[in-house]
């Protein structure tokens, strides 16, 4: 048993093998009711002593493939979820490095709670005190309600960044209880979660929340543009069949997460995913929370002063594109086309040439199939890494990059150096029943879940994960995998064939 008492009351943890997790807790109160779509409010107090031995309900979410392979929550989902969850090897005052995740799934699916990110090996390891968070997903987190309603319900499509928010602030009250130091928080998240990281670095309302930040495949290209955010609004009403504020206030959840599944599906009549793009709910440039595509902010110096450790997996697109038919079954001319569709106005070909080139010396085979993939990986994941690189090298501030090569064995290989797979070797979940199967195991895996967990505890301590930092003349980069080395400049032909293609072409789906 362990007991701590934090602005809005005491709480009850348990404690194992040398970590006390607390699980559960409410840094904001429940957005429902009249606080659906509005910004997260405080917490009431409470008397006695609050027991967080359990993890809360996820937000609310449909069902997912990835489920299986990243251990979908066994809790249930329900609009009450704002929610936090701490691990810490110590209650005293040692004031330990602070790192709070931001969890991925495409802004739909996902929660703290996940058995991947259970965090008592992390904190162990690195003596340092992890926070993982809940936050509202989908048309309940992300939805721009304020130019549809004509201003009735005041959503910007940004509630769920500001659920983040408060959650960071209420580390900042609360952590020290906990052992934690509120001056040396790092935020880490994947995905989604390192869209979220990117975002919140070019927020003006997360300034000085948090000293470090590690965006994990997601950077800081992922925002709608207000026209994309008022179309996705409109595919939600159209799909849900409502209209009017009251009826949006007073519907069930179960009613967006049907009109989510439509859009996911692209069964909206008039509504496509050209127009609202290929992840509907993200954060959105509303001009009053995001002003500006988060990478502009951070070129005009937004985050100064914010060490930055980015990076990607080497294959991240093989996740959703291995098994997918409408990729594996491409063909040397159905494959340009559908990249003059995905990248309108550039050529393919020269595009695709360093492609040709890089795929053999990988050890991939040049087929229509994986030169796709590969551009996806670098479109969404890589070149917004690098920019964000760049950027924030170039105004002076420390920038690490690091690629993960290691391969996944599940189903012969198929899935290689896939989204997604560094997350078991981050938290050191990956040799877990039933995990070990995605992430790998044995000495080697033993190896690089010890080198990635001490390179980012050491980042959360000092700022330096020890290796060099990125300039635009070496571009120094970290490689983790089967063996750890550094890379100057890794697939320089690559990298070089994006440089002329604008930002709004690249970091979204």
């Amino acid at each position: 048993m362990a007991i701590v008492e934090i602005r809005s009351g005491k709480i009850e943890g348990v404690t194992d093998n040398g970590v006390s997790a607390f699980k559960g807790i409410p840094y904001a109160a429940p957005p429902v009711g009249d606080l659906r779509w509005m910004p997260p409010q405080p917490v009431k107090p409470w008397a006695g002593v609050l027991t967080t031995d359990k993890f809360s309900p996820t937000a609310m979410q449909n069902a997912s493939m990835m489920d299986g392979l990243f251990g979908g929550s066994p809790w249930p989902a329900s609009e009450d979820c704002l929610y936090l969850n701490v691990w810490t090897p110590g209650l005293d005052n040692k004031k330990r490095p602070v790192m709070v995740w931001l969890h991925g799934g495409a802004f739909v699916i996902g929660s703290g709670s996940q058995p991947i990110y259970v965090s008592d090996r992390l904190a162990r390891r690195g003596d340092v005190v992890v926070v993982t968070v809940n936050y509202r997903l989908g048309a309940l987190g992300f939805l721009n309600l304020k130019e549809v309603t004509n201003g009735a319900i005041p959503a910007t499509g940004n509630e769920g960044l500001l659920d983040q928010i408060a959650a960071l602030e209420w580390v900042r009250d609360n952590i020290a209880a906990f052992g934690g130091n509120p001056e040396n928080v790092t935020i880490f998240g994947e995905s989604a979660g390192g869209m979220s990281v990117g975002a919140l670095l070019g927020l003006p309302r997360a300034k000085g929340l948090f000293h470090k930040a590690i965006p994990q495949s997601g950077a800081c290209h992922t925002a709608a543009t207000k026209a994309q955010a008022a179309r996705a609004s409109e595919a939600v009403l159209a799909a849900s069949g409502l209209s009017k504020p009251d009826e949006l206030r007073n519907a069930e959840a179960k009613t967006f997460m049907r009109a989510q599944a439509q859009l996911a599906l692209n069964k909206v009549p008039g509504h496509t995913a050209q127009e609202i793009g290929g992840m509907p709910f993200r954060p959105a440039i509303d001009g009053e929370i995001m002003k500006e595509l988060p990478i502009d902010a951070v070129r005009k110096g937004a985050s100064k002063g914010v060490p930055v450790m980015t990076g990607c997996t080497t294959e991240e697109w093989k996740l959703f594109g291995a098994m997918e038919k409408a990729i594996t079954g491409l063909t040397e001319e159905s494959m340009p086309q559908r990249l003059k569709f995905t990248l309108p106005g550039i050529d393919p070909e020269a595009l695709l040439a360093p492609y040709r080139e890089a795929l053999p010396a990988r050890g991939e085979a040049v087929t229509p199939a994986n030169l796709f993939m590969a551009v996806q990986t670098d479109r969404i994941f890589t070149t917004p890494a690098l920019r964000l690189l760049e950027a924030h090298a170039g105004n002076g501030n420390p920038a690490f990059a690091y690629l993960f090569d290691w391969k996944s064995p599940l189903m012969n290989g198929v899935f290689g150096a896939c989204h997604a797979l560094e997350l078991g070797y981050v938290f050191g979940t990956y040799n877990l029943p039933g995990a070990d199967k995605f992430s790998g195991s044995g000495p080697a895996a033993d190896a690089l879940a010890a080198a990635m967990m001490d390179a980012w505890t050491a980042f959360a301590r000092t700022g330096d994960p020890g290796w060099a930092p990125y300039d635009p003349g070496k571009r120094i980069t970290m490689g983790f995998g089967a063996e750890c080395r550094l890379v100057n400049d890794p697939e320089p032909g690559a990298r070089q064939a994006w440089e002329k293609i604008p930002d709004s072409l690249v970091g979204s789906i």
